[in-house]
């Protein structure tokens, strides 16, 4: 979250709990010398990453220009911390862990930080919120952190979208990519397959395989939709049951294709019905014609 967070946006996010306060401080009032005692230089190996995170892929490009950034400026932006409930000598990253990936790779021996208390609640919370605002998760990530926010945590959609600056179908939409298979997960987490062409293959009967289809003919989310459409369409033809005949109108369908000589079928509805002539040519309909007239 940067300095220029919207006031509105602050908040309805501290509706949040103990996560977002933490993150974002307890008003927006400059530090007070007591919030500045929590801020310190530690080495770097003191550090580890924070089991709540919910981000599995680190983007190496992204990485690398972060890393050179470092390497020329230092760290600008403290991180944020607990002390390490295992170990009192160590600290678990709550907010910040792509900058201390950067700074062991630009090789810095220590890196500031921001010191705070915290339950294992609070910093799951945090790390969850503080990935999601800052928009560094995959479309599955993100997903996964709406569930667990709103599961673990009580929060609703509408909570969320207010605090975040999202919409609420946005997340309801974002969380029902989770209902994809676990194959087509990780196409988006790998960034095989955008979140917007996930959306589209939810709901089809194999998205498996659409789904490395869309990779290997490069389709768009249209033509996934089309597909879709001849699929339902398909379906519902196959889920049509058999028609039977009344032996009776079976019989008097052959008689009168003997009659005529040309295909005839009979389809009752209630007490009436529609009699078919099916004819090829105009040939055919002429020989029909005359021998309807004859009849008379």
């Amino acid at each position: 979250m940067t300095d220029e967070t919207p006031r509105s946006a602050r908040a309805g996010a501290r509706g949040l709990g103990r996560g977002l306060s933490a993150l974002f401080g307890d008003d927006e009032t400059p530090a007070t010398p007591q919030k500045q005692e929590n801020l310190r230089t530690l080495p770097i190996e003191q550090l580890k990453p924070s089991r709540f995170q919910p981000r599995r892929h680190f983007d190496a490009e992204n990485l690398d220009s972060l890393t050179q950034s470092v390497r020329e400026k230092g760290i600008l932006q403290p991180i944020l911390v607990r002390r390490d409930p295992a170990d009192a000598n160590r600290y678990e990253i709550l907010a910040g862990e792509r900058r201390w990936r950067a700074a062991q790779a630009a090789q810095l021996h220590e890196i500031p930080v921001i010191i705070r208390e915290m339950d294992d609640r609070g910093a799951s919370e945090i790390a969850l919120i503080e990935n999601i605002q800052r928009q560094d998760l995959n479309a599955i990530e993100e997903g996964e952190g709406y569930r667990r926010l709103i599961e673990e945590f009580g929060h609703t959609q509408e909570e969320l979208g207010r605090a975040l600056g999202k919409s609420r179908s946005h997340i309801a939409n974002t969380m029902r990519l989770l209902t994809l298979p676990e194959e087509v997960r990780a196409m988006v987490i790998d960034g095989r397959l955008s979140a917007g062409h996930a959306r589209a293959l939810i709901g089809s009967r194999n998205p498996a395989a659409l789904a490395q289809m869309v990779i290997d003919d490069d389709l768009s989310v249209r033509q996934i939709e089309a597909a879709l459409r001849d699929e339902k369409t398909a379906k519902t033809k196959a889920a049509k049951p058999p028609r039977y005949k009344d032996a009776n109108v079976d019989a008097l369908e052959k008689q009168l294709s003997l009659l005529l000589g040309l295909k005839v079928t009979i389809a009752a509805q209630g007490e009436g019905g529609a009699l078919t002539i099916h004819y090829r040519s105009l040939d055919q309909l002429d020989e029909v014609l005359k021998k309807l007239r004859a009849e008379d």
